[in-house]
């Protein structure tokens, strides 16, 4: 009986671990370029009232993309987020998260 479940577990995992890995950073850094760097500056530090996103983890960086995306008011600049996140599909805030995370320590 434990097989099956243990078996279970694993496919659950592979398939979460192979959508880690097809995000795209190219398309990832597109975007930052194009919609993140003019408040959370070029190299992600931050700027003014935008907080730094370097050094975060790709789950964190998702999860509150996520948030704003819902509509959620996550700290002082919801305001902005929120209208920016809205469009973003889940392969961008992936992709997003993904080449923040990997770029910028």
């Amino acid at each position: 009986m434990k097989t099956p479940i243990l078996w279970a577990v694993a496919a659950v995992l592979a398939i979460g671990m192979s959508h880690a890995q097809a995000a795209d950073e190219s398309a990832g850094e597109t975007l930052y370029s194009s919609n993140c760097a003019q408040c959370h500056g070029p190299k992600a530090k931050g700027m003014a009232s935008f907080p730094s996103l370097a050094g975060r983890d790709a789950e964190y960086l998702s999860s509150r993309l996520e948030q704003y995306r819902a509509g959620e008011k996550v700290g002082a600049n919801s305001g902005l987020m929120i209208p920016n996140a809205k469009n973003l599909s889940d392969d961008d805030i992936a992709n997003l998260a993904a080449y923040i995370s990997s770029n910028f320590q």
